[in-house]
């Protein structure tokens, strides 16, 4: 250890990440607190780490960040994300950002203040990379002066902001390629009744728990959507056809536009969503690069819809992972079996129901016979709420069928997943 350079024991103090590991390790020897001071590149503060944070007084953890933090020179990580802790000073919070903003490449910030530290102002015209804020409020933003240069990653978490103020931040990042909104409260003015973004590097955005009217997004590099539990009128997103992952779950949309030439989409996965299949079908259906599909607890708008597999064998050739998890209501089967058209391409199989029934095995017999190439097989199902001993017996009587069933296909490897 002795020989190790300095700067390689600043690396490896930089891998334990958590401050107290870090304090606790930088006493080994003199070697070592040098390592601390001049080399360390991450550091965490994080309230779930350490019972003790809850013991201190909200003074007592200002102290111990402050000494922490001021030990070190060149901090490029820095994470403080103090859950359930009384509201720190704003002037404390203000003299670590100032003391590591010129170095900072990622900051993941959850801390609450009094008054309110506006991150933005503090950090902005900087090196940052990644910037992670949670429990906080912008408001007032500037972007002639609050620009982010070289910002790639941004993710506001229970975030008290405007429309405009998030509009106007997103086109302060010219370098941005990744967006996560959870939970973020957005204000809607009388002017402004509809959230409107707009970036011409973004790649990827995450959006969770938001309510709005109108929501419209244009990037013309987008490579993936993702939208949870969210409650929307319209959503319509704008670009040029690079998107190749969608990914929607439990949200309620009136309208979903995500563009006209989706020519390359290679993953669509869709659950607890009500969908018609006919419109989400004509949607999607001329991505031939299309890989992986997943449709689970999808609800049907009519009750006559079935999905079609003639249909998805022929529009999606390359189609390799397929996930079916539906009710099988009333003893109808969810998706068309006829056809003669297989799944060539299909390695991997997922299936799954909510209420079982006579019709299970039939129906993963019959899309077996469909999946020719099939190397995986992974079934799920529900079983922990309690049973009556009809249902029982229905459970054996299925799993008796798999054995058998499974006697055929020896070459597929089958997984059960039961919750």
């Amino acid at each position: 250890m002795e020989r190790l350079p300095v700067e390689v024991v600043g690396n490896i103090l930089s891998q334990l990440g958590g401050a107290r590991d870090v304090v606790i390790a930088s006493a080994t020897c003199r070697k070592w607190r040098e390592a601390c001071r001049r080399h360390l590149h991450t550091l965490s503060f994080n309230s779930n780490d350490w019972p003790t944070y809850h013991d201190l007084t909200t003074s007592e953890l200002e102290i111990l960040i402050t000494q922490t933090i001021f030990q070190t020179t060149g901090l490029q990580d820095l994470s403080i994300l103090m859950d359930n802790v009384d509201e720190f000073s704003a002037s404390t919070v203000i003299a670590w950002l100032m003391y590591t903003r010129e170095t900072l490449l990622r900051l993941f910030y959850n801390v609450k203040t009094t008054p309110n530290v506006n991150i933005l102002e503090v950090c902005g015209r900087k090196k940052l990379e990644t910037l992670a804020l949670s429990n906080n409020s912008i408001t007032g933003f500037e972007p002639n002066f609050q620009r982010f240069p070289c910002l790639k990653s941004l993710s506001l978490s229970f975030i008290n902001i405007s429309a405009l103020n998030l509009s106007l931040l997103l086109t302060a990042c010219p370098k941005i390629e990744v967006l996560e909104l959870v939970n973020p409260e957005i204000a809607i003015s009388d002017a402004q009744e509809t959230v409107e973004l707009s970036s011409p590097t973004l790649k990827s955005i995450y959006v969770e728990g938001i309510c709005l009217d109108k929501f419209i997004l244009e990037a013309d590099n987008i490579e993936c959507l993702h939208l949870k539990d969210c409650a929307l009128e319209l959503f319509e997103l704008i670009g040029k056809g690079t998107l190749k992952h969608f990914k929607i779950d439990d949200v309620s949309v009136i309208h979903l536009d995500i563009g006209e030439t989706i020519d390359n989409l290679e993953t669509v996965d869709v659950s607890n969503f009500t969908i018609i299949w006919s419109k989400f079908y004509q949607m999607i259906s001329k991505s031939s690069k299309l890989r992986k599909l997943r449709l689970w607890d999808v609800v049907f708008d009519d009750d006559d819809e079935i999905v079609d597999l003639e249909t998805i064998a022929d529009c999606f050739p390359q189609l390799s992972h397929l996930s079916l998890g539906y009710d099988l209501r009333d003893g109808v089967l969810p998706h068309g079996l006829q056809g003669s058209s297989n799944l060539e391409n299909v390695v991997v199989l997922e299936v799954g129901w909510t209420v079982i029934n006579d019709l299970v095995s039939h129906w993963i017999e019959g899309l077996l016979k469909r999946c020719p190439n099939l190397k995986k097989l992974v079934i799920h199902g529900i079983v922990s709420e309690a049973k009556s001993h009809e249902e029982c017996q229905m459970l054996a009587n299925f799993t008796s069928c798999m054995v058998l069933l499974m006697r055929k296909y020896m070459h597929v490897d089958v997984h059960f997943e039961y919750i």
